[in-house]
C-alpha cells in the first residue's frame, strides 16, 4: 500500500491521536507518508520518522494558517493524484472529520469512519469498527481506491518504531477558489490549565451521582493532584454541570488514559465506549449493583464525598 496519514497538529506540536494512527500504518507495511499542512510547521515534520513516517510532505504556506479543512482537502487532493497514494488515514476531530469527508466527496471515494483498527487479510485492508452500542465489532472495506479511513481518537498509542530521519518534501500550495471564500474572523481558545482528556495519563471522571455541579470543585482538586485531568458523563454535560469538552463517551470522546477514576458514574454502555481502553479503572459508587463495577479492576462501593477528600489528602502527603 502507499499510505498517506494526516497529521494534525497543535500550537507547533503534532497531535497525539495522529501519530498514534501514523505508527499502526507503519506496522501495516508499504509506503508510508504522512502530511504536515499549516504555516510555520516545517520544524514538525523531522519527529514524524521516529513514528513511522518515510516520507513527510509539508505544506507550509500562509494560506493555510486558519485551522480550514477545505485548503487542506486541496493539498490532499493533490497529493493523491500526483504521489499514487491508495490510501488515506485520519486519526478523528473536528477538523480531520471535515477533511475527510471533503476529500471522499472531491476523490468520489470511499470513507469509514468511527474505526478502531485496520489490519491486512488476504492483502486487503479491512477496517473494524464497533456495533450495536459496541456490543461487537464488523468488518468494512473498500470497494475502490483511494480508500479514507477516519479513525477514533486515542484508539492507538503514539509509539515510536524506530524509524530514521524521513524524506522531507514540499509541497506547492495551489488552492481552488473556493477555497479561499472562507476566512476565519476569530479563534477562541478554551482557558484550561493542565493536560487535555486525550493526553492525560490519568483522568478523574464525574457522573450525575455527584449531585450538583459543585462537586466537580472536589473531583478538580483530585486530579490537580494526581497530574491528571477531569472529564464527565452525558448526562452531566447535558445539564449543564460541566463542558461538553470533557465529555467522555459514545457522543464525546474516546480517551485511552493509564488510570481511570470513576466518581458517581452508573456505567451505561455509551460511557463505558469512551473509556474502556483505559488501562486501570477504578469506580466508586454507592449503588453496589452499578453497571460500571463489571469491567472496573477496582470497585469502591461507598460515598464519593467522604473518599475523594481522604483519597486526595493522601495523593498530596504522598507527593508531599
Amino acid at each position: 500500500m502507499a499510505t498517506l496519514v494526516f497529521v494534525e497538529h497543535h500550537d507547533g506540536e503534532p497531535a497525539k491521536p495522529a501519530l498514534g494512527v501514523l505508527a499502526k500504518a507503519a506496522s501495516l507495511g508499504g509506503d508510508v507518508a504522512a502530511v504536515v499542512a499549516g504555516s510555520g510547521v516545517r520544524d514538525i515534520a523531522a519527529g514524524l520518522g521516529a513514528h513511522g513516517a518515510s516520507t513527510v510532505y509539508v505544506a507550509d504556506d500562509p494560506a493555510l494558517e486558519a485551522p480550514l479543512p477545505q485548503p487542506r482537502v486541496d493539498v490532499l487532493a493533490k497529493l493523491v493524484a500526483d504521489k499514487g497514494i491508495d490510501t488515506v488515514l485520519f486519526a478523528a476531530s473536528v477538523l480531520s472529520a471535515d477533511v475527510a469527508a471533503g476529500l471522499a466527496a472531491r476523490l468520489d471515494a470511499g470513507i469509514n469512519w468511527d474505526l478502531v483498527d485496520v489490519e491486512l487479510s488476504d492483502g486487503k485492508l479491512v477496517g473494524k469498527r464497533p456495533a450495536f452500542g459496541d456490543s461487537l465489532l464488523v468488518d468494512v472495506g473498500w470497494t475502490s481506491e483511494p480508500r479514507i479511513a477516519l479513525i477514533r481518537s486515542g484508539t492507538f498509542e503514539p509509539a515510536e518504531t524506530g524509524g530514521g530521519a524521513p524524506t522531507v518534501e514540499d509541497v506547492d500550495v495551489s488552492l481552488e477558489d473556493f477555497s479561499s471564500r472562507t476566512q476565519m474572523l476569530e479563534q477562541a481558545h478554551e482557558e484550561a490549565s493542565g493536560p487535555s482528556i486525550e493526553d492525560a495519563d490519568v483522568i478523574v471522571a464525574g457522573g450525575r451521582g455527584l449531585g450538583e455541579p459543585g462537586g466537580f470543585g472536589q473531583l478538580e482538586e483530585l486530579a490537580k493532584a494526581l497530574g491528571g485531568a477531569v472529564a464527565a458523563t452525558r448526562a452531566v454535560v447535558d445539564a449543564g454541570w460541566y463542558p461538553y469538552a470533557a465529555q467522555v463517551g459514545q457522543t464525546g470522546k474516546n480517551v485511552s488514559p493509564k488510570l481511570y477514576l470513576a466518581f458517581g458514574i452508573s456505567g451505561a454502555i455509551q460511557h463505558k465506549v469512551g473509556m474502556q481502553s483505559s488501562g486501570t479503572i477504578v469506580a466508586v459508587n454507592k449503588d453496589p449493583h452499578a453497571p460500571i463495577f463489571e469491567y472496573s479492576d477496582l470497585a469502591v462501593v461507598g460515598d464519593l464525598n467522604a473518599i475523594v477528600p481522604k483519597l486526595t489528602e493522601l495523593v498530596r502527603a504522598r507527593r508531599g
